[in-house]
């Protein structure tokens, strides 16, 4: 089966605008951009048969092809990175039996992480998205909390059923749990990693439906597809000792960067 990774990346973020050009700087002092940072983890995903950038600014554009990367022009009514995948895999002809959206602010997503959601997605005819969850240790939950006691959105939860079809996904740190817990221990808290690998039917049907009011309130583009009435499958994935971050805020760099040394990534 075919697999297409696109990479939706856009410079005018509501939250960091110009995201994708940050620059990070890895173990051995070299700063990349976000953008070449979320490429290559990409590149690092086996059997994929083609990656690209999909953007709408000249300025991502050019700094993509720069690095190597090939580049798919979207359209600036894009409203999110799901939309702006089916776009992209419209404009290359479609065809592919999987599309893989890997977001352009996940630079530390392991290669496993998307190889296990293609596989689950495979392995669910039923489902027509997948996306991957990772269970919270305390530390990671602790970080949660208090990013929202700051008002901060650290990240995202999801919380789903016996069959690991998706009940729901929010930027507040759900399900609630009173207890406390140790930096090592397990936690009953799933941390949504932000990959989704689409069926192409139910891809490009998504830009026609309505944006509801769940996704509208959460600002969560995968809501939509559920509430449509589309089955959300969530692959469990095993972090491997490796530590994992997305960048949604300027305060996200060092925080990264400080993962990247001590996992000693380049």
């Amino acid at each position: 089966m075919s697999v297409l990774i696109a990479i939706p990346a856009r410079y005018a973020s509501s939250r960091y605008p110009g995201k994708p050009l940050v620059p990070l700087t890895g173990a051995t002092g070299e700063a990349q951009t976000l953008i070449e940072r979320s490429w290559r983890a990409a590149m690092a995903v086996s059997g994929v048969d083609r990656v690209v950038v999909a953007t709408d600014d000249d300025r991502i554009k050019d700094v993509s092809e720069a690095f190597g990367a090939e580049v798919v022009m979207t359209s600036e009514t894009c409203q999110n990175g799901t939309e702006r995948c089916a776009e992209a895999h419209a404009a290359l002809g479609g065809g592919y039996d999987f599309v893989v959206n890997l977001q352009g602010d996940a630079p530390l997503t392991p290669a496993w992480f998307v190889e296990g959601l293609i596989d689950g997605l495979r392995r669910a005819p039923d489902a027509e998205i997948a996306t991957p969850v990772l269970r919270c240790d305390g530390a990671t939950l602790r970080g949660f909390l208090e990013d929202r006691k700051a008002g901060r959105v650290g990240g995202t939860t999801a919380v789903f059923g016996a069959a690991r079809q998706a009940m729901y996904f929010s930027k507040e740190v759900i399900p609630f749990t009173n207890d406390t817990y140790a930096d090592d221990a397990q936690t009953p808290v799933f941390h949504h990693v932000g990959v989704y690998a689409y069926r192409p039917d139910a891809l490009a049907a998504y830009p026609s439906w309505p944006v509801g009011p769940l996704e509208t309130l959460e600002g969560l583009e995968q809501l939509r597809f559920m509430e449509n009435g589309r089955q959300v499958l969530c692959v469990e994935v095993e972090a491997r000792d490796r530590q994992f971050w997305e960048l949604n805020n300027p305060a996200d760099v060092p925080k990264i960067e400080a993962m990247m040394a001590e996992m000693g990534v380049a």
